[in-house]
């Protein structure tokens, strides 16, 4: 089943009175419990894609179904409400409030979705769980390493029980070894029914998703199955 159907959607902007197609009639649809990899050079519009995919951004033309919901032509507020259920957000710079904690921080799209405190802390304590960071709830971002700064950020990514999870060059900031670590615990996520689209120019970090799609100049390039992807955790 279809958690993202997007038909000949097209992004122009008007750049020093000259028009530039960030995307230009692209066409994909992803199923739910896919885990997909964006990929393309600087300027391929892989950027304004995921702007596109996670609601941050409306298309010139075109269509976008997620999860059986038009969003192409939808206001700003209605806009931040689908984001907000529907799409887990994982930045590269883990975008998390310096004065909160780990729990805090994690919680926040709770308070945005209206859930009383007593069920978010009892969500928030579990999204942590399942990134083993539990013990680290009390922690501030500055007192936490890079690793388990994007940790807190997939838990809050998590905690909406959102249809998907999108991630902007999650490892951009991190070392070799933890790039692995926080790679395994997305292959985790997926594993566990979660939907995952990954916006990288890594190839190595490409290689653990199952489907890799190409753009360049704005257009959908490659779209292909990866029939090897990295080991993650259990094997697959």
């Amino acid at each position: 089943m279809n958690i993202i159907k997007i038909e000949n959607i097209s992004k122009i902007y008007q750049v020093g009175g000259q028009e530039v197609r960030a995307l230009d009639g692209v066409s994909l649809s992803i199923e739910r419990n896919e885990y997909v990899a964006i990929m393309g050079p600087s300027g391929s519009g892989k950027s304004t894609l995921m702007n596109m995919l996670g609601c941050l951004d409306t298309p010139t033309g075109g269509k976008y179904i997620l999860n059986q919901i038009d969003v192409s032509e939808m206001e700003d507020n209605d806009l931040a409400e689908v984001r907000n259920k529907e799409i887990g957000f994982v930045f590269q710079t883990f975008n998390l409030l310096p004065r909160y904690s780990s729990l805090e921080n994690v919680c926040l799209p709770l308070i945005y979705a209206g859930i009383q405190k007593h069920e978010r802390i009892e969500r928030g304590l579990h999204a942590l769980v399942s990134v083993d960071l539990e013990n680290r709830k009390d922690h501030k971002p500055n007192e936490l390493s890079g690793g388990q700064r994007q940790r807190v950020s997939i838990a809050r990514a998590l905690v909406n029980n959102p249809s998907i999870i999108l991630a902007d060059e999650p490892t951009g900031n991190l070392d070799s070894k933890t790039s692995i670590d926080i790679m395994r615990l997305f292959e985790e996520i997926h594993s566990k029914g979660n939907t995952v689209i990954v916006v990288t120019h890594e190839e190595e970090i490409a290689s653990y998703a199952r489907r890799i799609i190409r753009l360049r100049d704005g257009k959908v390039e490659r779209d292909y199955v990866n029939h090897k992807p990295s080991q993650g955790v259990n094997g697959s």
